[in-house]
């Protein structure tokens, strides 16, 4: 039985969010740290039922699957040297100047998140931006959070490029082809966007040039037939995104999954280092951190906090749903940013749905996970929208996506603090014209769906 009555439960349930948030938006508290601690608030207080646990458990499968199998490939490549060999190529790239280092990260991320989570891209890109950094004399704790960002917006350029996207893609069952028709596009914008801000926010090393090292050997990949193995796995990952579920019908979370267990019987099978550590190296802090906010996020569902949302969505658009789309945008992308943005796009799948079904748009039975009916296309401006608002609003500050925070852990690791204000300097700018973006391809979206 509840502990406390139902009004007390929104009331208790949103101020620990809010507590939780400021202790992480002020760095008074380590992210994950303060999320436990709201988990254990809400267990106290009777908000975190056995149902929320498992309804939360059930929506957080896919994305940390998404998540684990990417960092578990990500690892395994490690021993490999290709991030030594890439490394290497990008300095000679650069040619010491900040402005290549700056437009070549952009051009190396954008292609890598079409195909692999972006938190999984910041694990791979870290290594390679904090040598080539180190050897250019560069600060490196800009450069990650140009690489979270620049990986959270190619998040949007498939549907497996963000958590937060294959959410709400899968909410109203797009297909990766399906989704490289209907919203890619609109995720190569928002990287565009970002180019023309580039030498305004990063100034300082867009202007630097600096001579290359004079004792740069040449790289070459290590343990040849491990490398091909591991390659492989990778390989077969990405082939298996696009084509998985139109040939065996499997779904990114399990394709993400196979990767890693192929790429664990390379390591294990060329006994190239034991297995267990791979397992130690997984960023855990990470995966812990979105399952708490998952946790938190579906203990306030039970209170119906989130259908009187919809309700007054409902009452203040009525059918407009290119009004709607519009308010969600902005609304998500705000929420997106002091919030952890996959929790957001739970939260805000069901805000839509209740809508749609409260405006006779799709039937009642859309409320439920097993509802396989094709959505009607005048429904999807909506979902786009918040595609854009969740996965871009985690740009504006370091807890805002998955990226960003193992972006910071990494910057912790090399001795850097990569704080709150910090990230959002540069964050709260691109994230302002990335929306911006958004809203305007999801008006396109919405004037041709609608002729």
């Amino acid at each position: 039985m509840p502990i406390l009555p139902v009004d007390l439960h929104i009331i208790v349930g949103s101020a620990t969010f809010g507590v939780v948030i400021v202790l992480i938006a002020l760095d008074l508290l380590d992210i994950t740290v303060a999320a436990l601690l709201g988990v254990v608030i809400y267990a106290m207080t009777g908000l975190l039922t056995k149902g929320a646990i498992v309804s939360a458990l059930d929506m957080v499968s896919g994305p940390l699957a998404l998540l684990f199998g990417g960092m578990v490939v990500a690892r395994v490549l490690v021993p490999t040297g290709i991030f030594d060999f890439i490394g290497g190529w990008f300095l000679r790239l650069t040619g010491g100047s900040g402005k290549r280092f700056i437009l070549g990260l952009v051009c190396l991320i954008s292609p890598i998140c079409a195909f692999l989570p972006n938190a999984t891209v910041v694990l791979l890109m870290a290594p390679i931006v904090t040598r080539v950094a180190a050897a250019l004399k560069f600060d490196f704790v800009p450069l990650l959070i140009l690489t979270a960002i620049v990986s959270n917006a190619s998040g949007l350029l498939t549907l497996v490029g963000d958590p937060a996207t294959f959410i709400i893609g899968s909410a109203v069952h797009l297909s990766f082809l399906g989704y490289l028709a209907r919203v890619s596009l609109g995720g190569l914008l928002s990287i565009l966007v970002i180019l023309p801000l580039l030498p305004w926010l990063f100034s300082d090393i867009w202007r630097e040039r600096r001579p290359l090292p004079a004792d740069q050997a040449r790289t070459i990949l290590q343990r040849p037939g491990f490398a091909a193995a591991a390659l492989a796995a990778l390989a077969v990952m990405i082939v298996m995104f696009v084509l998985g579920e139109s040939l065996i019908n499997m779904a990114p979370p399990a394709v993400a999954i196979l990767g890693a267990t192929l790429a664990l019987l390379a390591v294990y099978g060329w006994k190239v280092e034991p297995v267990d550590r791979v397992f130690a190296d997984v960023d855990w802090k990470t995966l812990i951190f979105l399952l708490c906010m998952f946790l938190m996020v579906q203990s306030l569902v039970g209170t119906g906090v989130f259908f009187r949302v919809s309700r007054i969505v409902a009452d203040a658009f009525g059918t407009n749903i290119l009004g709607a789309s519009m308010m969600l945008l902005a609304g998500v992308g705000v929420l997106s940013s002091v919030l952890a943005n996959t929790p957001v796009a739970v939260i805000t799948v069901l805000v839509i749905k209740s809508y749609l079904v409260l405006i006779e748009a799709v039937p009642e039975e859309a409320l439920g996970q097993e509802y396989l009916q094709t959505w009607p296309d005048a429904t999807l401006p909506v979902f786009v929208a918040v595609m854009f608002g969740a996965t871009l609003g985690g740009n504006a500050t370091v807890i805002g996506g998955a990226a960003n925070v193992v972006a910071a852990g990494i910057a912790a690791k090399q001795g850097s603090r990569m704080t709150f204000a910090r990230f959002a300097r540069n964050g709260i700018p691109i994230t302002l014209a990335q929306l911006a973006i958004g809203a305007l391809y999801t008006l396109v979206l919405y004037l041709l769906l609608a002729s």
